[in-house]
């Protein structure tokens, strides 16, 4: 791959900001702590503020591996117990004992969650509560469109945060538009009160090695300017034959604070590549799911890759008025490419045959995005209010320009067969050399809120509402002229409560809307019949949750439970008219666990049951069956233990199941379910002279199962990914 400069001087003075810092504070740097507790040595945690607030983080809960608390939206950062939404936020401590290396990683440990990938393309996607979420939609620090679109290096965050179900009143409505099942916000590091230097070496299956570090300093007045810089570089083959991949990624937080002003700043810059990426398969009409063949295998053509290079920033300020009183502000931009190369199979015959066409495609991307709020607390006798109220706008231009074959290629998914690329010049939009701009989205809104206190804080009443506009303007790919516009808005209320049972255990329930952006009618069926309201614009789309829970903490175990239902439109010609015609309802159970219910003896994991139903679809041909790529039982179970009697030995493992999906709306194509055991383990020493070695190793998919671990992902849609192969990784980071 060819290196790239930075293309942002924010990017340079951070991190000369952050050299500066290094030296002024390495004459005074303490040793790091390995002082022994319990037989075990401490592991190095790192507590400040991620976001310019005066909340700050949510304290982890007993264990280290979540938090007891996150950020809802608007509503800030909320207690576990206090908030009527189901609410999980993955620490930084999680993260590196697992050596997760990106959001997926983390992200399966949720049994509300299931990967998936993005259509024809290496997009990492999710599946939450049965409904798709593009990586587009993921926020960072509460901002919609900073991070890059497929693929986010987990060295960028401290914190994953994940709110479970409609969410366009607390957030906004994801530009995406598909933010229906939940919303993921990536909090980023901040310098400790303590400094840090941390570098590590890695390597995993397939020889891919790694390098990162971690720097962290706070200096002037009372300590009160920090400065975060971290990167990372990966680079060589993975668990898949002949797959490559290629990360360099750096970020610099930097944030000062007084005693009611608090400011902070975040640059990132990230490089990816892909090189014989195994590729998607699309089952073919009528044929039965393929047996998946050998995990390691690979049917990539050897020229295909998949590129992307990001640069973004965020700032964020707040300032305390009075006592009662703060307001906020925040904003950021991105800048983003992607060029890729593909051909995603679909299969021609029971006995692993299959074709492909080649895909090339140029893309760029220009985000902005800004935030305004103001939030009070007072009373009205003997109610309590926490009120809140905020405005935000986005906006993103888009170039693209794309090439394909014809279905010129012919393999087999047991005995892959390597092609010359065909030329990318059967069908084309645009020039690949030079993309236009083939669409533009704005999204704005306003929202207020107030959080109402009754019966000495035990009730807890939210009610509030959100104005949201969306904008989205279409052009064509050769000629540049406009072909479609949309300009719509929509009011999503929203209403929860929490009655707070006793100490440990809460009562809750939400009603909250998710929004989509309108559609706009086609000229034709997929058959070549003309739709007689062709080119009309639709209102948004609103899906509807109702959900009701309970949760409860102590001081080593925490659990949630709690029965949902989510209904979403779908869009589609009845009598030769388009329009809104059919629904996805997706009923479901969801428990989970965790904490440290013994010392020493840490817990991660949950239940997740879904029944999601095609209603009113078209003709009711398939009215009840399941809906594509959603499986009806999800379950996680890990455990983390301390083996007594070794100081700083810790073993971990993990179980995940997933039933069986359809791969399609007649429910005649069936995946089998498939399960997957990890085994970790890590071990802490202390080295001398103040510095602490961890050493992790890891082994996922154990028993090296063949699987194919989804369907679908794009509405629709049916194309299946393999599981990952079974991968080993070990990596040695030092603390000084």
């Amino acid at each position: 791959m060819t290196p790239h400069r930075l293309p942002l001087r924010p990017v340079a003075l951070a991190c000369a900001l952050a050299l500066q810092a290094f030296v002024v504070a390495a004459q005074t740097a303490p040793a790091a702590d390995a002082a022994a507790q319990g037989g075990t040595l401490a592991t190095v945690t790192v507590e400040a503020s991620a976001d310019a607030s005066a909340e700050g983080l949510a304290k982890p809960f007993a264990g280290g591996q979540v938090a007891n608390g996150a950020r809802v939206g608007l509503l800030g950062t909320t207690s576990l117990m206090d908030t009527p939404f189901s609410i999980t936020s993955y620490t930084n401590q999680l993260i590196q004992d697992q050596q997760a290396q990106s959001v997926a990683d983390v992200l399966l440990n949720a049994p509300s969650i299931r990967q998936a990938r993005g259509f024809g393309n290496f997009q990492e996607l999710y599946v939450v509560r049965g409904f798709p979420m593009f990586s587009d939609d993921i926020a960072y620090n509460g901002l919609y469109g900073m991070l890059p679109r497929q693929y986010i290096a987990s060295e960028f965050f401290e914190r994953v945060e994940v709110l479970l179900g409609p969410n366009a009143f607390l957030n906004g409505a994801a530009p995406g538009g598909s933010s229906i099942g939940g919303a993921i916000n990536l909090v980023p590091k901040r310098a400790p009160n303590e400094p840090l230097t941390r570098v590590g070496l890695g390597v995993q299956s397939g020889g891919e090695g790694s390098g990162s570090f971690d720097i962290a300093r706070r200096f002037g007045p009372d300590e009160s300017t920090g400065v975060r810089l971290n990167g990372v570089y990966r680079n060589g083959g993975t668990g898949v034959d002949d797959e490559k991949r290629e990360l360099g990624a750096v970020g610099v937080g930097i944030d000062w604070r007084s005693r009611n002003v608090r400011l902070s700043a975040d640059v990132g810059y990230q490089d990816h590549t892909i090189t014989e990426g195994r590729p998607s398969v699309t089952p073919g009409f009528g044929l039965p799911i393929p047996t998946p063949p050998d995990a390691k295998s690979n049917f990539a053509q050897p020229w295909t890759y998949s590129k992307e290079r990001d640069t973004f920033g965020t700032v964020r300020g707040e300032v305390d008025f009075n006592d009662n009183v703060t307001g906020w502000v925040a904003g950021g931009m991105r800048e983003g490419k992607e060029s890729n190369s593909v051909a995603n199979l679909t299969m021609t015959n029971v006995f692993g045959g299959a074709s492909a066409y080649r895909f090339d495609n140029e893309r760029e991307d220009k985000v902005s995005t800004g935030e305004i709020g103001v939030r009070g607390k007072f009373r009205t006798g003997s109610v309590g209010h926490n009120l809140v109220a905020s405005a935000n706008a986005y906006d993103d231009q888009e170039r693209n320009a794309y090439g394909m074959s014809g279905s010129t290629i012919l393999t087999n998914i047991y005995a892959p067969v390597a092609s010359l690329p065909p030329p990318a010049n059967l069908y084309t939009g645009g020039i690949l050399s030079r993309p236009q701009v083939t669409e533009k989205t704005k999204t704005s809104s306003f929202a207020i809120a107030d959080t109402m206190s009754f019966a000495q804080d035990t009730v807890l009443l939210t009610i509030g509402a959100r104005r949201q506009t969306i904008e989205q303007t279409s052009y064509n790919f050769d000629s540049g002229l406009e072909t479609s516009s949309y300009d719509e808005s929509k009011t999503t209320p929203v209403a929860g409560v929490v009655f707070r049972a006793t100490k440990d255990i809460s009562v809750y329930g939400n009603y909250i809307e998710g929004l989509l952006k309108g559609d706009v009618a086609p000229s034709f069926t997929a058959s070549g019949q003309p739709i007689a309201n062709a080119g009309q614009v639709f209102a948004p789309a609103v899906s509807k949750q109702k959900e009701i829970g309970v949760k409860y903490e102590n001081a080593g175990i925490g659990a949630t439970a709690a029965v949902f239902e989510i209904t979403k439109p779908q869009s589609f010609v009845v009598n030769g008219v388009y329009g809104d015609n059919g629904e996805q309802r997706n009923r479901g159970f969801e428990l989970a666990v965790f904490g440290e219910p013994v010392r020493g003896l840490r817990v991660l994991g949950g239940l997740t049951l879904l029944d999601a139903e095609q209603k009113r679809t078209e003709g009711g041909l398939t009215d009840g069956n399941d809906v594509i790529g959603v499986p009806r039982q999800q379950f996680n179970l890990g455990a983390e233990w301390d083996i007594p009697g070794v100081r700083g030995l810790a073993v971990n493992a993990r179980f995940i199941y997933t039933s069986k999906q359809y791969a399609d709306a007649a429910n005649l194509q069936q995946l089998p379910d498939w399960n997957r055991f990890d085994l970790g383990a890590r071990y802490l020493m202390d080295i001398g002279n103040g510095r602490l070695l961890t050493l992790r190793a890891r082994v996922d998919n154990v028993f090296n199962k063949a699987y194919w671990a989804s369907t679908g992902g794009y509405p629709g849609s049916n194309y299946l990914v393999m599981g990952a192969p079974r991968t080993f990784v070990l990596n040695a980071s030092v603390d000084f």
